[in-house]
């Protein structure tokens, strides 16, 4: 397959003809990236998790993880620019490297999507109850299990939205995700400043270890290390905008840029939330900060007067709706690409786009009762799925190593970039180009390690749970590659109805 063919699309080199509505424009790729990171998503559910794991000074994670993640980005980018194409860290890894390797990237992508999306769709318990109490419909939260069934009730019929929408076609989605962006990036900004203007400390509360860590193995660094998952959850997905290329117009020069702002968008002003909320806690030593119950919401609440608070606690419903629909949206687009390549179950029904709405309706109706389904282990073994949700994150990690590693080879041979980019006028890191992919693979690995390394305070007991990550995910990747090796790899091969005719 060739690496410098040119073309307007990059869909010629995989031998795909089109089949899907292009009609999203700048912002609404953009738009993308933003709403599956969800700036008010990320920072307000596991906020508490990092805080209190070891406390403000966590806050140094948030740009560690930054930089780590634009060296992926910035690989991304080039990629894109090259082939937007749908289900882009699957057929990037399928190109790049061998196609066990693109296969692998896509299943792990495609597994913990699925569970990402049950994992986003549990935060509305964290906010809705707190906005009205008639929300909590399942008891009156004090019973054993009132918080965990509520929140898959709340979830479940936020995924049956979502998969509605999908279903509708990527018009819709586009505009209900760009309304609810725009929405949550104003009511992040004005969050940010709100707490700005209340600040009760200095930044000196970052240079401290605040006691934490003390007495445990490792230290601070150890508490420090176990925290960065929860800057680690945030900063991903800025894919999504590659992987809606097929739907973008002029996909070569717009998905590299949304990729790019999208992630420093987020940075920013999600960095811009967390300092300030520390600084204008009014009391750091609250236990709540460190509890679902309380985090970052608590604080929210605390330093805004009147109904301002609920006013931003309904932008934060909003921001976990988009957020839902984007990952939603990206599995959909995964499922897609690696159906019409005869590499999943059921593969001809997968890959059906419906004449009418020009969108994949099956793949949406299946992920949103598969979401649904993993939602429901969370009544009776809610530490199962936040290990489930925990291992999503490695996972997802692993499927963006599996580009950067490949690309990184391709570069060090000279096979990489393409050298129609420059003289095109798309993104190219040129000379930059090495040290930063090396710095992505290194870093891919480093934090795929340490969010997997077997912690109770993370994964808690039996073994299985402490283990997880390598149980699950050695469990998923393993019934994967059986039926790859007993069934995929002698059928995978684009399939007729989406072949390109001109090949």
């Amino acid at each position: 397959m060739a690496l410098l063919n040119d073309n307007s699309s990059g869909m010629d080199d995989f031998g795909y003809k089109e089949s899907l509505d292009r009609s999203l424009g700048k912002f609404a790729s953009f738009a993308a990236g933003v709403s599956y990171i969800s700036i008010l998503t990320g920072t307000f559910q596991l906020f508490y998790f990092g805080f209190g794991t070891a406390g403000p000074a966590y806050l140094w994670s948030w740009p560690a993880v930054f930089v780590g993640q634009l060296c992926v980005a910035l690989c991304f980018m080039e990629l894109a620019a090259k082939y937007p194409v749908a289900g882009s860290v699957y057929n990037w890894a399928k190109l790049l490297g061998r196609r066990i390797v693109g296969w692998s990237a896509g299943w792990l992508m495609l597994t913990a999507s699925i569970v990402t999306l049950a994992a986003v769709a549990l935060a509305l318990q964290l906010n809705l109850p707190r906005i009205w109490s008639g929300f909590q419909i399942i008891g009156d939260g004090s019973g054993a299990t009132d918080f965990a069934a509520n929140a898959v009730l709340l979830g479940a019929i936020l995924i049956a939205i979502t998969t509605t929408i999908n279903a509708l076609g990527v018009r819709l989605m586009a505009m209900i995700n760009s309304a609810g962006v725009f929405i949550e990036l104003i009511a992040a900004v004005l969050i940010a400043i709100l707490l700005a203007a209340n600040i009760t400390r200095g930044p000196e509360v970052f240079f401290s270890t605040n006691g934490y860590g003390a007495g445990e193995s490792g230290g601070y660094l150890g508490a420090f290390l176990v925290a960065s998952l929860a800057s680690g959850y945030v900063m991903y997905g800025f894919d999504t905008a590659s992987s809606l290329g097929e739907e973008t117009v002029e996909p070569r020069r717009t998905a590299p840029k949304a990729i790019f702002r999208a992630i420093l968008a987020s940075f920013v002003i999600g960095g811009a939330i967390l300092v300030f909320a520390v600084m204008a806690a009014p009391d750091l030593n609250d236990p709540s900060l460190g509890s679902p119950d309380g985090s970052l919401q608590s604080i929210v609440e605390a330093v805004m007067w009147g109904p301002l608070g609920t006013v931003f606690l309904i932008c934060i419903v909003i921001a976990v709706f988009v957020c839902s629909l984007a990952v939603h949206t990206a599995a959909i687009r995964l499922t897609f690409a690696m159906a019409r390549d005869n590499a999943l179950p059921f593969g001809e029904s997968l890959a059906k786009v419906n004449p009418k709405t020009q969108t994949p309706v099956v793949p949406a109706v299946t992920i949103g009762v598969l979401a649904i389904v993993i939602l429901v282990v969370n009544i009776g073994q809610p530490q199962i799925f936040t290990v489930l949700t925990s291992i999503a994150i490695i996972m997802i990690y692993l499927a963006y190593l599996m580009v950067t590693g490949p690309l990184l080879v391709k570069r060090i041979k000279g096979e990489w970039p393409p050298e129609d980019l420059e003289p095109g006028g798309y993104f190219t890191m040129g000379k930059f180009g090495l040290p930063v992919n090396i710095a992505a693979v290194v870093w891919g690995a480093g934090m795929a390690l340490n969010l997997a390394w077997p912690r109770e305070a993370v994964y808690g007991t039996p073994w299985y749970n402490t283990f997880g990550a390598f149980v699950y995910i050695g469990g998923i990747l393993g019934v994967g590659l059986l039926w790859y090796a007993v069934k995929g790899r002698k059928h995978i091969g684009t399939l007729k109805s989406h072949a390109c005719t001109g090949n």
